[in-house]
This record gives C-alpha cells, sequence and structure tokens, in this order.
C-alpha cells in the first residue's frame, strides 16, 4: 500500500465510525459476564423522608457492580430483607438465598447543606463486616460518591482497584442536511454528567487525557487543517501547540504530562515527533520513508509505539524516544494498528484487520495474542486505568455504539446510544 493511502485509510477508518448517542447517558448493557459471577445485595441506604437525597447511591452502586459483569447485583425484589444497621441483618436468611456480600448504608443531610454517606460491606457466611466508611460530600457530588463506594467494595471483594469514578472522552457529531457539528465530550465512566468541551462545525479527533485528569490534548479542523490542541477540562483554556504546515494528528501524553508525542508532515513526510511543551520545541523521533503515525507511550515513558507501513502492511513498532533500537511487535495479522498500553506496560491493545476490523490484545511478556471482539468495524481501544476493561467504538446493524470488553474476554458490555454519531473514546486516568 502506497504511504499516502495508508494514511488515508488510517484517518478514514476512524472518522467513518459513527453512531447514535443519548443526551444523557449511555444504557449499559451486558453482554458477557464472567460464570459464577460474585452475589451481592445492595440493600437501598436509609435517609430522612423530609431530606430525600436528589440521586439513589444505593442503586448507582447496584449498577456500577452490575456493570462490571464481575457481581451478580440482585434486585431488590429478590431480597428477604432491607436492612439498614448491621443490627438488623439476618444472616441466616441471606445465606438461605446463596448471598455472600451485603452492602448497607444511609445518606444525611446535615445541618451546613452537605451530606454525610456512610456504608458498610459485610461478609454473610462470616457475618462480619469488610469496610466501611463514611464520607462528607456536596449534592452535586453525590453521584460521584456513589462511584467511589462502587470503587472500593469492587476492590476489597476482587483485589484489583475500582474504575467506576473515572471518566472517558469522546467525539459525537450530529448531522443536519449537509451540515456536522463535531463536539468534544466527556462524562464519567457510566455516561452521565456528560459536558461540551468545543463544539465546531469541522472535524475533531483523537483526544487523549494527561496523566493527571485535568486537561485533553485533541486534533481540531476548525482551521481548515489539521492542528493540535490542549485544553484545561476545569477551565476551559486551551492553546494550539502545534499547526504546521501538512499533517498535525495523533497527540499521546507523556506519563509526566511534560511532552506530547504526535505525528507530523511538516518536514515532507509523516513521522514521530516528540513536543515539549513548557517551551514548544519539537524532537523527532523516528525517521523513515514509510509512515509513521499513532505513537502511545510506555508507562515507563522511556519508548513509543507506534504504527508504521515499513514492512510493507500496517504494524506496530517500538522505539525509544530517542528514536533509535526500532523494533517491530505484531507480526499475527497483515493489518494492526491504533495501539493502546495498559496501565503496567503489561498487554498491549490494537485494532487487528483482516475480515473485519476487531480489537486484539498481546501479552507483552508471553506474547501470546488474542482477538477479543467479534465486530466488523471497531476501533479506537482505550484501558481502563485499572488495566481490567477497553473501551472501543464498534459498529451495528443500527448504526454503531461504543462497547466494552474486559482484557481476558469474559466480560462483554455495550454502551447503547441513541441521539447522535459518538466515535474515539479515549478512557481517563484515576481522579486521585
Amino acid at each position: 500500500m502506497k504511504p499516502d493511502k495508508l494514511l488515508v485509510s488510517l484517518f478514514m477508518l476512524v472518522i467513518s465510525i459513527t453512531m447514535p448517542l443519548s443526551a444523557q447517558a449511555f444504557e449499559i448493557v451486558i453482554d458477557k459476564g464472567i460464570e459464577n459471577a460474585l452475589p451481592i445485595a445492595v440493600v437501598s441506604f436509609a435517609y430522612s423522608q423530609a431530606d430525600m437525597p436528589p440521586v439513589d447511591v444505593a442503586g448507582i452502586i447496584r449498577q456500577d457492580l452490575g456493570r462490571s459483569g464481575r457481581f451478580e447485583a440482585i434486585d431488590e425484589n429478590g431480597m428477604p430483607s432491607k436492612p439498614t444497621s448491621f443490627q438488623q441483618v439476618n444472616f441466616a436468611d441471606w445465606r438461605r438465598i446463596g448471598m455472600e456480600s451485603l452492602v448497607i448504608g444511609s445518606v444525611n443531610l446535615q445541618n451546613n447543606g452537605t451530606y454525610d454517606v456512610s456504608f458498610r460491606l459485610i461478609d454473610i457466611y462470616r457475618g462480619a463486616q469488610i469496610t466501611g466508611y463514611s464520607i462528607t460530600t456536596r449534592k452535586e457530588q453525590l453521584r460521584y460518591t456513589a462511584h467511589q463506594i462502587a470503587d472500593i467494595i469492587y476492590e476489597k471483594l476482587t483485589g484489583m482497584r475500582g474504575a467506576f469514578a473515572t471518566r472517558i472522552a469522546y467525539v459525537t457529531v450530529d448531522k443536519s442536511g449537509d451540515k456536522r457539528r463535531h463536539r468534544l465530550e466527556i462524562a464519567d465512566a457510566d455516561g452521565y454528567g456528560s459536558q461540551v468541551l468545543l463544539e465546531s462545525p469541522e472535524p475533531l479527533m483523537s483526544p487523549r487525557w494527561s496523566a493527571d485528569g485535568r486537561r485533553i490534548a485533541y486534533v481540531s479542523f476548525e482551521g481548515k487543517n489539521s492542528s493540535i490542541y490542549i485544553q484545561d477540562v476545569y477551565t476551559g483554556q486551551r492553546r494550539e501547540v502545534s499547526k504546521h504546515t501538512g499533517i498535525n494528528s495523533a497527540p499521546a501524553w507523556s506519563p509526566d504530562g511534560k511532552r506530547l508525542a504526535l505525528t507530523l508532515s511538516k518536514d515532507g513526510n509523516p513521522e514521530i515527533y516528540l513536543l515539549h511543551i513548557d517551551n514548544n520545541l519539537f524532537q523527532r523521533v523516528t525517521n523513515n520513508p514509510a509512515i509513521d503515525t499513532e505513537p502511545v507511550w510506555a508507562p515507563d515513558g522511556k519508548s513509543l509505539y507506534f504504527t508504521s507501513d515499513r514492512g510493507g502492511s500496517p504494524q506496530i513498532y517500538t522505539t525509544g524516544i530517542d528514536g533509535g533500537n526500532v523494533e517491530r511487535v505484531t507480526y499475527e495479522g497483515k493489518y494492526n494498528a491504533r495501539a493502546s498500553v495498559s496501565p503496567d506496560g503489561t498487554k498491549l491493545a490494537m485494532v487487528r484487520g483482516g475480515g473485519g476490523y476487531r480489537i486484539a490484545v498481546k501479552d507483552m511478556d508471553t506474547g501470546n495474542e488474542r482477538i477479543l471482539t467479534d465486530g466488523q468495524l471497531d476501533e479506537s481501544p482505550s484501558f481502563a486505568p485499572n488495566g481490567s476493561m477497553i473501551i472501543y467504538a464498534t459498529s451495528t446493524a443500527g448504526g454503531g455504539e461504543l462497547a466494552a470488553v474486559s482484557v481476558d474476554g469474559q466480560v462483554r458490555q455495550r454502551l447503547g446510544v441513541r441521539r447522535k454519531a459518538v466515535q474515539e473514546p479515549d478512557w481517563g486516568p484515576f481522579q486521585d
């Protein structure tokens, strides 16, 4: 494939995925969960009738654990009782229905307008509390607090840090006649609380979170040519950091947040560069007649993965940030692109071509690879910050949607969307 055609195909594969999205939140459907998922009951939290909280904290926790695919969160109608204190728990009743874990709690409005949210995670078979906390929060933070509690429960029962209290970024597109409106949006990991960071009649691409979760880098065509911007999520302030003639694309943050890896054609051929953000200096990394694009950082910040057709077809390579020691990483299949690295660096997700485009993952320690999805056009994989799930964009008969799959392929979710087109998801970092 000629270099210019490769670059166009890589870009158009991303642009072509458009799918309907709900105005408020994703409708998350578990297509596949692990066998013998852990049974858990989350009882509605107690509250004063005069001070009914604006959100159902227990319901959010129940939904978070259920959509992970690793828990079977029972409906309240199937509960033998609805205790709100440890003393009210009848352990025999819960054992009788095979329950292993129980969550109870309360939400209390304080005189200063804050809420005190308390919960207990209880081991039914031992008849003992596993953990419990009391969290002071504001009205507008109740949903986030519920996600935090779900994270605590998830970690206590699985040994892995939860990622419910994280966010995703994505691009949506509304079409009216021959006009399109592109929006860069962020939302909670369950799709709630969506915010529009930028709206443009021209394409927006490749949103990427910084490691501190405060900034997003992205590509905008608002000047009729691609440019790379950095935008502060909280203030909305943004600045253009790369507007060279030709291609400015695929920004990727370094782990320390001081540099961006990106693709530029300012010197003629698309190559990988580093941008030092503080002084706006560019450092060339690759130098090859082929097209080098889609850089991503290794977690240690010392090397990069990128897509190149230097071997005759799109494959993933790795190189030091000084451009040395270039090595090919993928050999299975004739098309491997759009790499995403797990937070611990042990796994590499990618788009695998051949009879369609699907998400594959490679274990970097063993070299084993497996295809995780079965769609015809699955694109833009991005790891959750705990490394357990991969979010991606997919095309369906009804138009398309976002989806997620566990790294072992055992859990699959569809994030159903209904109103506008959505593409290029990026899963944000932990919000410490």
